[in-house]
């Protein structure tokens, strides 16, 4: 018997406010024609005053619950990934634990950006693995607009927030090829920090600070990582790219996501793409990705699926999962 890490079920929430890039132009120099050619990006969503990357996280835990089946009682551990937590500390899981009327269980966040997801699937899938916890909430969440420099259009243009989570649940399998997370693989760069950061921090400038980004250095490294990360977790797998049913990647650019599934040889109707109505949410993304396919009906149980994102760090990883 193999102990595995499946997912019961998916969850997401956008906030309220949702913005076009025309609307967008009115405050900032750009156009419609300009965001979409460049980015594929038509519209994202910005968190209303009284709302935070905990709340949102919350609302997606609720409707990732629901579609499981299962009770909030029932967590054991939560798994938060964001760049834009509530407060320095205490770790905004804990507000989202607090939140859905959890006593007691673990409940911690993880740092990755963009690729944070990836990162949170892997501790948690480890976790279970060990027996340690037998039903884990792992989520993406972000309110990216507060750390935006909107005077800035090559950034402020990229991204929005909202949160994304699944349900993990323990369960065994007899067979190798059954469900659940079968093989992840992470990485990191710091040398590269330089070319996707924020300009602040608690102990450097005593400030939130902004997002900086040189955009077409990381295009070129974002299409070679994220090719090379998804061979490497497929291979770990036993599998290869013609197996794969859908990828699920970081919702960064369309055209990152077009050269990346041209490097693997992937169809492009494989590719689940949500950018256009969602721009890029961080940590949000892959999850937000992931339950908006599986509510539309392409995502199906015994699907097999790739997770991918890579972020500044930079930070990358792809998990292979099946559904």
């Amino acid at each position: 018997m193999t102990l595995r890490s499946v997912i019961i079920g998916t969850g997401s929430q956008l906030p309220a406010r949702r913005v076009s890039n025309q609307e967008l132009a009115e405050q900032v120099d750009t156009t419609d024609e300009w965001i979409v050619e460049r980015t594929g990006i038509r519209f994202r969503h910005i968190a209303a005053p009284d709302e935070t990357t905990a709340t949102l996280a919350t609302g997606a835990c609720k409707a990732a619950l629901a579609a499981a089946g299962v009770d909030a009682q029932s967590i054991d551990l939560i798994i938060l990934a964001t760049a834009t937590p509530d407060q320095t500390f205490p770790a905004s899981a804990t507000r989202v634990q607090a939140a859905l009327g959890i006593d007691d269980c673990v409940a911690f966040d993880v740092a990755a950006v963009c690729s944070g997801f990836l990162y949170a699937v892997e501790v948690a899938d480890a976790m279970i693995r060990a027996g340690a916890h037998k039903r884990a909430l792992v989520i993406g969440a972000e309110t990216f607009s507060r750390i935006l420099d909107w005077e800035d259009r090559t950034t402020c243009v990229l991204f929005g927030d909202g949160a994304g989570a699944i349900v993990l649940d323990a369960q065994e399998s007899e067979a190798e090829s059954g469900r659940g997370v079968l093989a992840t693989r992470l990485h990191a760069d710091g040398r590269h920090n330089e070319l996707l950061y924020v300009d602040g921090g608690p102990s450097t400038t005593g400030t939130v600070g902004k997002v900086r980004m040189k955009g077409r250095e990381v295009f070129r490294h974002a299409v070679v990582n994220l090719a090379s990360v998804m061979e490497e977790s497929l291979a770990a797998a036993g599998l290869d790219a013609a197996q794969v049913d859908w990828v699920v990647p970081h919702q960064a650019n369309a055209r990152i996501l077009d050269a990346t599934a041209r490097k693997l040889g992937l169809a492009p109707e494989k590719v689940i793409v949500t950018v256009d109505q969602h721009a890029n949410t961080s940590a949000a993304s892959v999850p937000l990705a992931l339950d908006t396919a599986v509510r539309d009906g392409r995502i199906r149980q015994g699907d097999l699926i790739v997770l991918e994102a890579m972020g500044g760090g930079f930070t990358w990883g792809a998990a292979v999962v099946r559904f």
